[in-house]
């Protein structure tokens, strides 16, 4: 009886001591570090580099997929409206659109994220060779499948071309294109820099279209509005950034023009300038710079000192008309300036 009450507690104390090895072993192992896409800050991967043009029309609404980019641009376009390129890098949705023409202007706003896979539904002629000819994998429609290149039959054209955007870049994989995956473009995310104004909304103009951004306390990013309606994509969410970059570029006639005689304007985003830096209620004045086309836009505070984005969708509003700013006071009473 005594061996075997000595057996037992021989194995127990075996049992306990292997416990503790191995508890002490797990506890040493460090914590897999999580991935987060450069592009956006956020939690995703790095994956290659999809630029999609998308309409900006009352008439292109709801839009496709919008919610998935990593990177949207607001560019202005004939007759004063806008158009907006989106970039997707961290997920790739199935659907995106709906999908429209490229302009002058986008081949230096690609540029900089590298040799991206570039969708679009055609171009003006003369322009055609030019997108060619760019440092992007030209992806337009008028090469591609109507599988890839859909039409929506509950859409009216011109807005109905919806893109799968899951099969075009299983094609990059089996054509074997080159398309770079995502790297840094010149901003980075973290700690908001010390001021800034507490900001309750803003209002971004161009000639023939209007976006007012509201911050919500609630999700923590910037609630769109887009010509007095809110942005609502088709999944049902309401559209809206992280961190809301307002950059103000030149914009100048270009060479080009469509095909009723508009001419395209060119928003020049190669060189330096000013602009405002919206996250976490606030908005920060701010001054751009990219000295090349393949060069990063980086941003920084008055002092020199780089201003930090929140981890989240960024959207890029280039603009040459001044925001209006609607302020929070210290009374909580909101006051609006230009």
């Amino acid at each position: 009886m005594f061996f075997k009450r000595s057996l037992i507690v021989s194995s127990l104390a075996l049992i306990l001591t292997s416990c503790a090895v191995v508890s002490e072993v797990t506890s040493t192992v460090a914590p897999k570090e999580i991935e987060r896409n450069v592009l956006s800050g956020r939690d995703g991967t790095n994956g290659p580099v999809l630029v999609v043009k998308i309409d900006d029309t009352n008439s292109a609404r709801p839009q496709i997929g919008l919610e998935d980019a990593d990177v949207i641009y607001i560019e202005q376009v004939e007759g004063g409206l806008t158009r907006l390129a989106a970039v997707y890098s961290s997920i790739i949705p199935t659907r995106v659109g709906p999908v429209r023409s490229a302009r002058i202007s986008d081949i230096d706003i690609v540029r900089q994220f590298g040799r991206v896979a570039f969708a679009y539904s055609g171009a003006q002629k003369k322009l055609l060779p030019v997108i060619d000819a760019a440092y992007l994998q030209n992806l337009g429609a008028q090469s591609q499948s109507s599988t890839i290149f859909t039409t929506d039959p509950l859409r009216n054209q011109p807005y109905a071309m919806v893109l799968r955007a899951d099969l075009l870049m299983e094609k990059t994989v089996e054509k074997n294109y080159q398309i770079d995956t995502a790297k840094s473009v010149g901003w980075s995310f973290g700690q908001a820099p010390i001021g800034g104004r507490p900001t309750q909304s803003v209002i971004m103009h161009w000639p023939a279209a209007r976006y007012v951004a509201t911050w919500s306390d609630i999700e923590k990013r910037w609630m769109l509005e887009h010509n007095g309606t809110s942005d609502i994509a088709e999944s049902g969410k309401v559209l809206g950034p992280t961190t809301l970059v307002i950059q103000m570029v030149s914009i100048t006639p270009s060479e080009y023009h469509d095909k009723f005689g508009g001419v395209t304007p060119f928003s020049q985003t190669i060189g330096n300038g000013s602009g405002f830096i919206l996250r976490d209620g606030k908005s920060y004045g701010a001054l751009w710079s990219r000295t090349s086309p393949e060069g990063p836009t980086s941003w920084s505070l008055a002092d020199g000192n780089e201003i930090n984005f929140a981890p989240g969708q960024v959207w890029v509003a280039l603009t040459d008309t001044a925001p209006d700013f609607t302020y929070i006071t210290a009374s909580a009473s909101p006051t609006k300036t230009k």
